[in-house]
């Protein structure tokens, strides 16, 4: 939703060694049937098997394409953090794969959900700034566990990244780290979130402010955990915030435009409990 204030109103990602015994009997001959004194005893031989790939590194940096980095494992490997990369290892942490005393998959709901909400914490600390800062930035948490081959091996880690995307489904090209860079009195342009069109409209699309752009999002509209309250009440209560905090930003307080993105059904199950404000800029 988007408002021409006094003119218009737009429409709205449980190890341990395995022994292997191979036990190899030494045949007997002869036509007697008696057993050969000088024989060699049964030999057992113990096979250790193949230690699972070592645990990624938090520092370290990818060249993901934008498949992988929505993908729950990964299998390429780490570049120099000042060539060309699109990810950043912000935290590695154990997967807790035991339940009730049993041992559950690493593609299970309970690994994945454990990883799916550590992952987003360690990123805040990572780059720094709030909540909101990051809510309005182009920044994004995505994360791998082992392939279910690894995990039987042993390999036990998951892995937290981030990415900046460049568009719906475009990954930005970084040179230098992602750490700290919205704990800066001013986020850069290359990370702030901004769109090609109002909200609204459907040519919207999020880019980074550093891209052309028509629109900036300037505020979050924070709704309280539980169930979703229904589009009509998500809707009716970004309006005055956001109304305000486009005047707050405006070059004339008294005639300027604003939007307001709330968030849907589905966005709400999925985790987000939280609406954007946007303004022309």
């Amino acid at each position: 939703m988007t408002r021409r204030r006094r003119a218009r109103l737009r429409g709205g990602l449980l190890g341990s060694v395995v022994l292997v015994l191979a036990v190899t009997l030494t045949a007997c001959s002869g036509d007697d049937g008696k057993g050969d004194p000088d024989a060699a005893e049964p030999t057992a031989t113990q096979t250790v098997a193949a230690a699972p790939p070592a645990a990624p590194k938090a520092g370290a940096c990818y060249p993901l394409p934008f498949e992988t980095a929505v993908a729950p494992t990964s299998e390429i490997g780490p570049v120099a953090c000042t060539a060309g990369h699109t990810s950043e290892t912000v935290a590695v942490g154990t997967i807790n794969a035991v339940v009730d005393g049993h041992l559950v998959a690493v593609d299970s709901e309970r690994v994945q959900a454990q990883v799916a909400s550590a992952c987003p914490q360690a990123l805040i600390k990572y780059v720094g700034g709030t909540r909101e800062r990051l809510r309005l930035s182009m920044i994004r948490p995505v994360w791998f566990t082992p392939t279910v081959k690894d995990s039987d091996a042993g390999a036990e880690w998951y892995r937290c990244d981030a990415v900046v995307l460049a568009g719906t489904s475009t990954l930005a090209q970084l040179t230098t780290s992602l750490k700290g860079v919205l704990g800066k009195r001013k986020v850069s342009d290359r990370f702030a979130m901004c769109g090609t069109a109002a909200p609204d409209a459907k040519n919207f699309e999020r880019v980074p402010c550093s891209a052309r752009h028509k629109w900036r999002a300037i505020d979050v509209v924070v709704f309280d955990e539980g169930k979703y309250p229904g589009e009509k009440k998500v809707r009716a209560a970004g309006r005055g915030q956001c109304e305000d905090a486009a005047a707050d930003t405006a070059k004339d307080p008294l005639v300027f435009e604003w939007g307001y993105e709330w968030p849907t059904a589905e966005q709400w199950s999925m985790g987000q409990k939280f609406g954007r404000c946007w303004a022309i800029g």
